[in-house]
């Protein structure tokens, strides 16, 4: 780590020495240049697309990625206990590794599980957050910004002036943060340096109540201390991102009934993730423009329960270690003003090692393409692309590497649009690739796994309009699901032994909602944003004569909603969120015995002075109990003091 952070600390840190000047006039002028009107209008139009930027980004009361994720429509985030859990997201009941998250453009990967955990990332350096049912569509995209069931953006923000950012936190559960953040703006380039340490034992109370137990306890084994240092810098057409992440965090396990108060859960995990990236996006002229991007990652983990205390679970201490490097080259022609063509090639190569018994090294190369095409004419307009993607492994292990993957997958949308009003259709068809841990872990991997396709149908309507002092949207949307084979694992060999499969269809009806309203009046601005997702996903694996047939699929909601309030006026600021889902069911071996039903409030109020800030929340307001993964009892009511000092 510390050698890690002597290469990284000096290059960030002397990005942001440069004294410069720049005129008010070279100010407006690169504004200006950022707006592409066109690319916003027709994308609008054309996908179902889901936004928080600005000041109401900033308003939440969140800290991580997936806090702010879990207020869009269609939106599942499982949360695995405890302060430092892992934190996936799930949209439209796709699963995890059909989500691409991308920053700057630029997707983060796994290729040991195809996971990203996005409590790593913070919302503190970010300028909006965007999720997109199937993808976006933006002139010169990147072959992999097609290759998913669904996308996350997230944009960092370009600073404006010279600033520098100290903040301290204080928090419920012994948990305390400092923040720093320097930032430069000049005429000729702009960088930040941002920093968070955070330190919390996470020994949270909690009451675990079901049919048969009542169990009330303090969650142990819950604690994390992470450090999160990372810098951009932009200038011109190109711009830059690094990224260090270090933690060592408690894994603390489900609540076991008889045995919570005996002993405690001892796994322990060490997380250290670097990467470095850099874009150049240039447009030649009004026809032709170009984007190439590069990227290295390097990811260690190391999960060990190698204690003598621990009698009750396998005893383990295992580290992995992988690097990932990432290639890009696309090219937009735009013959006329209505029509955009675009194609693109991605290149990546991936490697991981382990010492787990029987595994020695695996590396994938993983390439793409795709061509793609935008057209708008009075107020109609398509898309259409079609992307092919290739997967060849080679290792040393003794099972040998699976067949090379060769597939292609269309996608089309259509829309119209009138007098504020779009209807819209698009079809996507999609699959993700067996993760090096489905074909290769040491005895539950599967070298002979298939891809899990999906097939994707979409049927919305979307309004906008800014009547006076209003700003007034709205968006409906129908849609179906329907996955193949997928990659499940299952006891095969008795209780202890369990592989990889492809065993399992579901089918996936649902209907999103979102409408955001908002009103500004000389020094006062309110705003509400709602969502909520009505969702049947059943279970269509085997025949109809098996028990789980047409079940509902564990953990899927049948409802859930969300709603944000804002005010402000002058320096105060106060928002108030209300989140519920409604029961899920976790286990067919058991369907009466449901997750119950919650609601969540946060509420969150700060001022904002030119020099200082001061910002209290309290999040789960009414202390409801509740869970996200069963036997995980997620934190109840708890604070935050903030204080922030701006030169």
């Amino acid at each position: 780590m510390n050698r890690i952070l002597a290469f990284i600390l000096p290059i960030l840190v002397c990005a942001s020495v440069p004294v410069c000047h720049a005129s008010s006039q070279d100010s407006i002028s690169r504004a200006l240049d950022e707006v592409t009107i066109t690319a916003i209008h027709s994308e609008r139009r054309l996908v179902t697309g889901q936004t928080i930027q600005g000041s109401d980004l900033q308003a939440l009361s969140s800290t991580s990625i997936a806090d702010a994720l879990k207020y869009f429509a269609g939106v599942q985030i499982k949360d695995y206990g405890g302060l430092g859990g892992l934190k996936t997201i799930n949209v439209r009941s796709l699963g995890a590794q059909h989500t691409g998250v991308f920053i700057d453009g630029v997707r983060l990967t796994n290729a040991q599980n195809g996971t990203v955990d996005l409590g790593k990332y913070s919302l503190s350096t970010l300028e909006s957050i965007s999720l997109y049912n199937a993808n976006r569509l933006n002139a010169c995209q990147s072959a992999s910004e097609y290759a998913s069931g669904a996308t996350v953006y997230m944009q960092t923000r370009r600073p404006e002036n010279d600033s520098l950012t100290v903040q301290v936190k204080g928090a419920s559960f012994h948990t305390y943060t400092g923040k720093f953040n320097i930032q430069k703006a000049c005429n000729k380039w702009q960088g930040f340096v941002d920093a968070e340490y955070t330190d919390s034992k996470g020994d949270y109370p909690f009451r675990y109540k079901s049919r048969y137990e009542d169990t009330i306890g303090v969650r142990a084994n819950s604690d994390i201390e992470y450090l999160r240092v990372e810098g951009a810098m932009f200038s011109g057409d190109f711009q830059s991102h690094i990224y260090y992440y270090t933690s060592e965090r408690g894994c603390p396990g489900g609540v076991v009934r008889r045995l919570s108060d005996k002993y405690d859960n001892v796994g322990r995990e060490w997380d250290r993730d670097f990467f470095v990236q850099g874009t150049w996006d240039h447009a030649f002229s009004s026809m032709h423009r170009l984007k190439a991007t590069a990227k290295h990652t390097r990811e260690y983990l190391r999960y060990c329960t190698d204690y003598p205390e621990n009698q009750n679970t396998a005893r383990v201490d295992n580290h992995y270690r992988q690097n990932d490097s990432y290639v890009a080259l696309s090219y937009c022609l735009s013959p006329a003003s209505w029509l955009s063509l675009n194609t693109g090639a991605d290149a990546r190569w991936s490697d991981l090692t382990s010492d787990l018994k029987f595994f020695d090294r695996v590396s994938r190369f993983d390439g793409k393409a795709v061509i793609a095409g935008l057209a708008e004419w009075r107020g109609v307009s398509a898309a259409a692309s079609y992307l092919c993607q290739y997967y060849k492994d080679d290792t040393k292990i003794s099972v040998g590497a699976a067949d090379p993957l060769f597939k292609a997958t269309p996608s089309v949308s259509l829309s119209y649009t009138v007098h504020g009003f779009t209807v819209r259709a698009w079809y996507k068809q999609i699959f993700r690739a067996p993760t090096l841990n489905d074909l290769y872990y040491t005895q539950a991997g599967n070298r002979n796994l298939k891809p899990e396709f999906t097939r994707q149908w979409n049927l919305g309507l979307e309004y906008h309009a800014a009547p006076g002092r209003w700003v007034l949207s709205a968006q409906a949307d129908a849609y179906r699901n329907d996955i193949t084979d997928r990659i499940v694992c299952l006891p095969m060999k008795g209780t202890y032994t369990w592989s990889m499969l492809n065993y399992g269809k579901t089918l996936c009806h649902g209907l999103n909602g979102s409408t955001t309203m908002q009103y500004r009046s000389g020094k006062w601005m309110a705003g509400v944003t709602a969502s909520c997702t009505i969702q049947d996903d059943r279970n269509r694996t085997g025949s109809a004569d098996d028990d789980s047939w047409n079940m509902i699929i564990c953990y899927s909601p049948k409802f859930s909603s969300g709603v944000t309030a804002m005010g402000a006026w002058r320096f105060l600021t106060l928002s108030v969120s209300e989140l519920h889902v409604s029961e899920r069911m976790w286990s067919y071996a058991d369907p009466e015995d449901i997750l119950k039903p919650y609601d969540n409030i946060d509420m969150k109020l700060s001022a904002d002075f030119p020099h200082w800030g001061v910002c209290f929340e309290v999040n789960d307001l009414l202390d409801v109990q509740y869970e996200l993964i069963q036997r995980y009892p997620m934190p109840g009511r708890n604070f935050k003091l903030s204080l922030t000092l701006k030169l």
